[in-house]
C-alpha cells in the first residue's frame, strides 16, 4: 500500500520561507519514477509546481522558479520543497505526488499521476 504524507505547511508572511516534506512508504522503486508537488488553491484547478525526475532532472512552473526547490533524500525516503521568498499568491494545499515513468513536457498534469498525499496547508499574509 502506497502512502505518502506531506508535512511543513503553515502561516507565513510574505517573504518568508516554508519547507514541506512528502515521505513515501510502500512504493517499489523498480524503472523510472516521476515525483512532483502541486497545490490548489480555494476555486482554482490544481497546478504543478515542480517535478524531480530519477535521474535529477527538475521542471519548475515558471511562477515559482528561483524561489522553490524540490529534493529527495533517498535514505529517508522523503521529498523536499524548499519554498522561499513567499507570495500571497503561493496560498494553497500543497500535495505531493508520484508517477511510475518520466517526467517530460507533460509533468505538470496532475491526472498523469497514480499516488498522492493528503494535502498540507501554506498560508502566506
Amino acid at each position: 500500500h502506497v502512502q505518502l504524507v506531506e508535512s511543513g505547511g503553515g502561516s507565513v508572511q510574505a517573504g518568508g520561507s516554508l519547507r514541506l516534506s512528502c515521505t513515501v512508504s510502500g512504493y517499489t522503486y523498480d524503472g523510472s519514477v516521476c515525483m512532483g508537488w502541486f497545490r490548489q488553491a480555494p476555486g482554482k484547478e490544481r497546478e504543478g509546481v515542480v517535478a524531480l525526475a530519477s535521474d535529477g532532472s527538475t521542471w519548475y512552473a515558471d511562477s515559482v522558479k528561483g524561489r522553490f526547490t524540490i529534493s529527495k533524500d533517498d535514505l529517508k525516503d522523503t521529498l523536499y520543497l524548499q519554498m522561499n521568498t513567499l507570495k500571497p499568491e503561493d496560498s494553497a494545499v500543497y500535495y505531493c505526488a508520484v508517477k511510475r515513468g518520466l517526467c517530460g513536457s507533460w509533468w505538470w498534469k496532475a491526472y498523469e499521476y497514480n499516488h498522492w498525499g493528503q494535502g498540507t496547508q501554506v498560508t502566506v499574509s
